[in-house]
């Protein structure tokens, strides 16, 4: 065990005081990891969209003060009782969604969406003993996903972190622990199109980059992109994008601009958006008789939609996803392997680049829509 295990350890946070307040580097006590949890030293952690909507505290219960960040890799320091499958020095990504390898979903080949560990966005404390493991002068900090990154120590449930191949370079892997395993896999584990196939993607941000950087590795011969801002299109040629529809330029549905485009309709489609207009574009566009659609993007909890049975009945297929259908821990080793053998191109996601000390540069970068992707450098 490292030197350090056993007791608490005073390290750098970026802390979230209050509602779209900058995060504040804070001095934090890390205490040592109870059973079956895990502290990891955080090497490289990035922002994504879920971490600002939830530090904006719109349209949920906020929760303060708490540390974010659930997108990184890191190296394990230490770990608590009952903990068999890590060691200290693995290189790991903590994932904001869990495999127990124990429930029915764990256990079903079919489903990543573990009873004990699944996404929970409104718990601050760890599983085990309904505690927080970071603390400030003695008062608690609240965890964020379970994984809390935006901190050069933190204390994750084993069940949420997966452990890395240590030759895959932490700096890029890093990205791969939400947004872009979302989308790649809504694509290869779900759509599942085949060589040669036409492709809609809906929405043009990261999670929709990654879903048509799927299409590309699955060799579709068209990939549409749809999105309402036109700046996104020339970057997304870089995914394998080949051609772009901005629904605001026709006086129609997209779905029947799509259908024109395609005789009939593609033959999948993805949804990254979670808007519900966006949502019945996408069903309603793929082809009758074998078109597949995917909803990926996640919508207002009370959000409806409509469409005609008989598109359904026309064998359409309409189908949702959950982190890609990956399972954090047996699955994502997987994604890190398509990477080291280049058939996945991860760099030309991390757009923005910024030391620890200028996180908040990263806040900005993302609500002015500037990156896709800004990794933050723990050791910088």
């Amino acid at each position: 065990m490292a030197s350090t295990a056993g007791s608490i350890i005073p390290c750098k946070a970026a802390v979230a005081w209050e509602a779209g307040k900058p995060l504040v580097i804070e001095q934090v006590e890390v205490a040592p990891p109870k059973a079956m949890e895990v502290r990891v030293k955080i090497k490289y952690t990035s922002l994504c969209h879920t971490d600002v909507y939830f530090w904006e505290a719109k349209g949920q219960a906020p929760l303060f003060p708490r540390i974010f960040g659930h997108e990184a890799s890191g190296i394990v320091e230490s770990v608590g009782e009952g903990v068999t499958d890590l060691e200290v020095g693995d290189h790991v990504l903590p994932v904001f969604t869990g495999e127990c390898k124990e429930c029915a979903h764990c256990k079903s080949q079919e489903s990543n969406m573990c009873d004990l560990l699944r996404i929970n966005t409104d718990r601050g404390v760890m599983i085990g003993d309904g505690n927080a493991r970071f603390s400030k002068n003695g008062n608690p900090i609240y965890h964020f996903l379970g994984t809390s990154t935006f901190s050069e120590y933190t204390v994750v449930h084993v069940g949420c972190l997966t452990k890395i191949d240590k030759s895959a370079p932490l700096d890029k892997v890093c990205v791969l622990s939400c947004g872009i395993s979302t989308g790649l896999g809504a694509t290869l584990n779900v759509a599942k199109p085949k060589k040669g196939s036409t492709v809609a993607i809906f929405g043009l941000g990261a999670v929709g980059l990654a879903a048509a950087e799927g299409a590309r590795i699955a060799g579709a011969s068209r990939i549409i992109g749809v999105d309402l801002n036109p700046s996104r299109f020339e970057v997304a040629k870089k995914f394998g994008i080949t051609e772009f529809v901005n629904p605001k330029d026709h006086d129609r549905p997209v779905q029947e601009v799509i259908a024109e485009m395609t005789n009939g309709g593609v033959d999948r489609s993805v949804e990254c958006t979670g808007n519900v207009k966006a949502m019945m574009s996408a069903f309603e566009c793929v082809h009758d008789g074998w078109g597949v659609a995917v909803l990926v993007g996640v919508p207002n909890k009370d959000d409806m939609f409509m469409t005609k049975p008989m598109n359904l009945l026309n064998e359409r297929t309409l189908r949702g996803t959950f982190f890609g259908n990956y399972k954090p821990r047996t699955d994502l080793p997987s994604v890190v392997d398509m990477y080291m053998k280049k058939q996945l191109e991860v760099e030309k996601f991390i757009t923005h680049r910024v030391p620890f000390s200028d996180i908040n540069k990263a806040f900005d970068y993302m609500l002015k829509g500037e990156s896709l992707r800004c990794l933050i450098s723990m050791d910088e």
